[in-house]
């Protein structure tokens, strides 16, 4: 009797070891799920300054140029100008104005109608989709999740002014904050979660957080997220002046001594994630890693505008935790950085508390901020700060600040491991992993911040055979079209003589949307 019981035992405690490792087996895929890093396999961009592709964008910030121009031929385009002594610059890009509906299958009417906001992102989105090698075509039907950050509506304000035999339904979806993501999904066919949101200057911030977490939870297979601005109504830039929160002279003189305000900018920056191991598992060409975000609110601090340090210290240990790393680990910060004097030296107070003390490797951690170049693109801002770290990464140099000349008296790095990016500072791949993280603080008080981590090294591709003949292929809706994109080839070849014209070749046949109109080289 006495052997029976013992055996019964020694099963029921071998079953409850089985069980055990099962569960902890579970929890940790979970917790592996949780961490799970992304990868940014493709890029689109419209920045000012002509930074119309990424690697425009790059000589911009390489070269230490300003996108920050006069106002004057906007407000003529739009037709109507902001009260006097409303600041006069804004970062703007290029041909606002132009659009081809056809790509988009949109008709000519309901073009007129369309928020040029909407048409940006759907140009960027067909861009970043293309520089990931997924022709649209390919996705109809996929679990593609859209998430998009957008928070003025500035061409309304024509579309109402209209007469009324000009007014019909497209003036209202046409220029709707919701159907901005909306319009996405519906265009190329995506069936993923789609969501547009406004949570001011840290809305495309929100927009990767929320992609992280769709695909970690497999909601999504393929995620887009970024943002937009359009600079196109005097009343928003009157709005800004009435808040004394626009620089009187036109520049975000991040950190500066002599920091007055912020200079809008306009723009669409967009990404498109997918997770590391199915990125690594497709041969994808990776961009960067997003190791990390978190998301909180400033809740009840000096006013409904005003920033929280200790808010935004929580955001930043909050993502280090959900990147499950140290604060040694940053290297650096691409900064919300919008050159006001009381919110720079609280953003600088909150990153010195939480990755600011000295390390035993003697290692940096470098502040910078892109709104120097290009000014607060609001709604697109963060996605033009992590479009900046993906490049310096790839570029292996980290840009210097524009404008700035002496120290704002109220910030104090002494005895700290920060220093502010006060010159271009090499940024080279090496033993140590080198990552960055990504801050915006909205007006509306939600913070983000998120953590980007390099790429990992590429397994070594199949060299192209040299001297044999290779097929390049350009296609478009229509002649004009592409002769064009033909034009806009030829030149980007003759800018960059060293381009590997059978990459290009292939990329060109294999990962592109192919139109009607065709050219065979």
């Amino acid at each position: 009797m006495a052997d029976t019981t013992a055996a019964r035992h020694a099963e029921l405690l071998k079953k409850s070891l089985i069980e055990v490792r099962r569960l902890r087996a579970e929890r940790d895929a979970h917790l592996a799920q949780q961490r799970e890093p992304i990868a940014v396999i493709g890029v689109g961009c419209r920045f000012p300054g002509s930074s119309n592709t990424p690697q425009a964008f790059w000589d911009l910030l390489r070269h230490s140029r300003d996108g920050v121009v006069e106002l004057d031929e906007r407000w003529e385009l739009v037709g109507s100008a902001p009260m006097e002594g409303t600041p006069r610059w804004a970062g703007l890009v290029d041909d606002i104005e132009r659009f081809d509906p056809a790509v988009f299958g949109i008709a000519p009417r309901e073009a007129v109608s369309l928020d040029p906001q909407h048409r940006l992102l759907l140009e960027v989105s067909w861009e970043a989709l293309e520089d990931a090698g997924l022709p649209v075509q390919s996705l109809l039907g996929s679990r593609t999740g859209v998430f998009v950050g957008a928070c003025f509506t500035d061409y309304l304000d024509a579309v109402t002014a209209q007469a009324a035999s000009h007014k019909d339904v497209y003036g209202s979806t046409g220029n709707m904050l919701s159907v901005a993501g909306g319009r996405l999904a519906y265009t190329f066919g995506f069936s993923g979660p789609c969501v547009s949101v406004d949570t001011a200057c840290s809305s495309s911030l929100v927009t990767l957080h929320l992609g992280i977490q769709s695909l970690r939870s497999r909601e999504s297979d393929l995620a887009l997220c970024g943002g937009v601005n359009a600079v196109l109504s005097p009343h928003t830039m009157e709005a800004g002046y009435r808040l004394q929160a626009l620089s009187p002279v036109g520049r975000c003189k991040t950190f500066d001594a002599s920091a007055d305000g912020f200079v809008r900018g306009e723009g669409a920056g967009v990404v498109v994630l997918k997770r590391l191991s199915d990125a690594v598992r497709d041969g994808d060409h990776i961009w960067g890693v997003l190791r990390g975000s978190a998301i909180n609110q400033d809740g009840r601090s000096s006013g409904l505008t005003a920033p929280n340090v200790q808010a935004q210290e929580a955001v930043l240990r909050q993502a280090l935790a959900a990147a499950d790393l140290r604060p040694g680990d940053i290297d650096y910060v691409e900064c919300h950085g919008t050159g006001t004097s009381l919110g720079d030296p609280i953003e600088v107070d909150a990153l010195r508390a939480v990755l600011g003390a000295p390390r035993d490797d003697g290692s940096r951690c470098v502040l910078g901020a892109v709104k120097s170049n290009v000014g607060h693109l609001e709604g697109a801002a963060g996605v033009a700060g992590l479009v900046k770290i993906l490049l310096a990464l790839r570029e292996e140099l980290i840009p210097k600040n524009l404008h700035f000349r002496t120290l704002n008296p109220r910030i104090s790095l002494d005895d700290s491991a920060i220093e502010l990016a006060s010159k271009h500072t090499p940024w080279p791949r090496g033993e140590r992993v080198r990552r960055a993280g990504i801050s915006g603080f909205g007006l509306s008080g939600t913070n983000a911040h998120i953590v980007v981590e390099e790429p990992p090294l590429s397994p070594p591709t199949q060299q192209l055979q040299q001297g044999g003949p290779q097929l390049m292929l350009l296609s478009a809706r229509s002649a004009e079209a592409l002769d064009a994109l033909a034009e806009r080839l030829a030149r980007q070849l003759e800018a960059s003589p060293e381009t590997d014209l059978g990459d290009l070749a292939s990329r060109l046949t294999r990962d592109r949307s192919h139109h009607e109109h065709r050219l065979a080289i």
